[in-house]
């Protein structure tokens, strides 16, 4: 992170926790003689801090549950925060509701992981579009509306005059096209890009996330990219956060990642990375116990998959520190020279 400039999002502390109790009666339990109370959370964020600066792609990786897209929707805020605060162009959004928080709304869009969920099947593509041009707009004339929709839908490699069609008669990697107009419909300058070429085609990803480098750049967009694809962050991304059971453990500038991950999980990521090439790495395989969001281990929460764990990082939870490479690792074992 630039020191002398702000971030244009900046997330300190942020927890997200989502309770699986029940209601009171579901919740108690009769135990050695007695009734007692038990409450149960997944543990989905714990404790992320990230900036992102203008202009950049923050790609945001990890397994499956780490936590990633909770971060998305969290910032969005389609989810509410726990804890932690969310701040936009210097000021704090996630206790926003209601009129206070539409001019971010204009500012900060999301592309959902799935295009056939992510669009309504009762609206043709032209309603689609203009039904946010209006709410955020609502001064524009029906000659400006229409201009702006043939702009965007042109801009994605939709012909503008499929605008009468639905949903349901474009192929996946069409729809994501008309997802990302959605999103770009309103002239934003953050998008929260949510595992957007998952679900397509591998034929058609290299296709969509080509547009998304190039809206960027025409448009000066700034990104949080949520993905699993760690070749499509070594391709697109400015800078790579990597979480795992909703921390994150490392925070680097892509290049630096690649070239000489410190974190013992990243190592594993990009060993697990197919390659064409016989590089000679071997893939690292990890053993232990996998654990969960919903009882999370003390310490590191890496600990027990971590072949270079020590009694420390089982009792102590380490801190993102700055590593001579530039990037920010929370690991004992770097800290302390064993790694």
């Amino acid at each position: 992170m630039t020191a002398h400039k702000a971030p244009l999002l900046e997330i300190r502390n942020l927890e997200k926790r989502f309770d699986l109790s029940g209601n009171f009666l579901e919740q108690l339990r009769f135990r050695k003689g007695r009734i007692v109370r038990h409450q149960e959370y997944v543990h989905a964020i714990n404790g992320v801090s990230l900036g992102v600066q203008k202009g950049e792609a923050l790609c945001v990786v990890g397994e499956s549950g780490c936590g990633k897209s909770t971060v998305a929707r969290t910032v969005m805020g389609l989810l509410t925060p726990t804890s932690g605060e969310i701040h936009y162009g210097g000021e704090r959004i996630d206790q926003l509701d209601g009129k206070a928080l539409l001019p971010y709304r204009r500012k900060m869009q999301m592309i959902f992981q799935n295009p056939y969920a992510s669009l309504n099947p009762r609206m043709t593509i032209q309603q689609t579009l203009e039904e946010p041009i209006r709410f955020h707009q609502p001064a524009m004339s029906n000659t400006e509306v229409r201009d702006k929709i043939h702009e965007v839908m042109h801009s994605v490699g939709i012909n503008p005059d499929w605008g009468g069609r639905y949903g349901h008669e474009f192929s996946g990697g069409q729809r994501q096209r008309i997802a990302i107009a959605r999103a770009l419909a309103v002239d934003p300058e953050f998008i929260v890009a949510d595992e957007p070429i998952s679900a397509l085609d591998v034929s058609i990803q290299a296709q969509v996330l080509n547009l998304l480098m190039d809206a960027q750049e025409s448009r000066g967009l700034t990104y949080l990219f949520i993905t699993h694809d760690l070749s499509v962050v070594e391709h697109f991304g400015t800078r790579v956060a990597v979480m795992y059971l909703g921390t994150v453990c490392e925070l680097s500038d892509t290049q630096t990642l690649f070239d000489s991950p410190r974190h013992p999980y990243t190592q594993a990521l990009m060993s697990a990375i197919p390659r064409l090439e016989d590089s000679g790495a071997s893939h690292i395989r990890l053993s232990g116990e996998v654990s969960t969001p919903v009882d999370l281990p003390s310490g590191c929460v890496f600990h027990g998959r971590c072949p270079y764990a020590n009694e420390r990082c089982r009792r102590e939870v380490p801190g993102l520190i700055a590593s001579d490479s530039g990037s920010q690792v929370a690991c004992h074992a770097v800290e302390e020279g064993r790694l």
